[in-house]
């Protein structure tokens, strides 16, 4: 059965990786979403993701991000799709003002946009042309739910949704909007799609990030 893989990148990452999992971050999502299927002909692969901007915090995530991005390049079943980071500076309450402490302070506020309009574009562009047997949606975004549902209902398409978060965390409806649901993404997914420690593309060869 031919299967197309949906994935909600920064939801993956920060529902099961960053936090949970950061060990496993130099993931191989083609063989990532094969291991999660295995009786499933992998067809395509179309990650979502935007680029990121250094900051003083984190000084070096721009490299790292582009490093991993070149090499799931060199995945041939996988195509990157790019939204768009906006940084703006906007002013909120606080939650519990203190005596002598202004009520409202200007935050800096990071945004990833177009990523989930991306996703969901592409899903239903690829369900009208009759692009795959079957579709997997990778995310924990509840925003998806009427995509999902046209797949399922308007063109008769089987759609599974694999959520990356655990537990209680998870959309529940999200998840009943799929055909399907996928239990849970054990660690051995994540530990068993690796990619090599050194990778040859085009350019020439470039390694894992040291201390990602």
């Amino acid at each position: 059965m031919a299967t197309n893989f949906y994935i909600d990148g920064f939801n993956l990452y920060y529902r099961a990786i960053k936090n949970r999992l950061p060990q496993y971050k130099w993931l191989d999502i083609q063989a990532f979403c094969q291991s999660l299927l295995p009786e499933h002909e992998v067809k395509r692969v179309r990650y979502f993701t935007a680029l990121v901007n250094n900051s003083p915090r984190n000084p070096d995530v721009a490299l790292r991000q582009a490093t991993y991005l070149r090499a799931l390049a060199t995945l041939p079943k996988v195509e990157i799709h790019y939204g768009q980071f906006r940084t703006r500076d906007v002013r909120m309450p606080l939650s519990r003002p203190q005596p002598n402490q202004p009520a409202v302070v200007r935050v800096r506020r990071t945004e990833e946009k177009r990523s989930d309009v991306n996703l969901a574009t592409h899903l239903l562009l690829d369900a009208c042309e009759d692009d795959f047997d079957e579709a997997v949606v990778i995310s924990n975004d509840s925003d998806l739910m009427e995509p999902i549902t046209a797949v399922r209902d308007r063109f008769n398409k089987p759609i599974g949704v694999i959520n990356p978060d655990i537990g209680d965390k998870r959309s529940l409806d999200l998840q009943e909007a799929g055909s399907w649901s996928f239990p849970t993404i054990y660690r051995r997914y994540f530990r068993d799609s690796q990619l090599p420690l050194e990778i040859t593309d085009a350019t020439g060869i470039f390694h894992k990030p040291a201390e990602w």
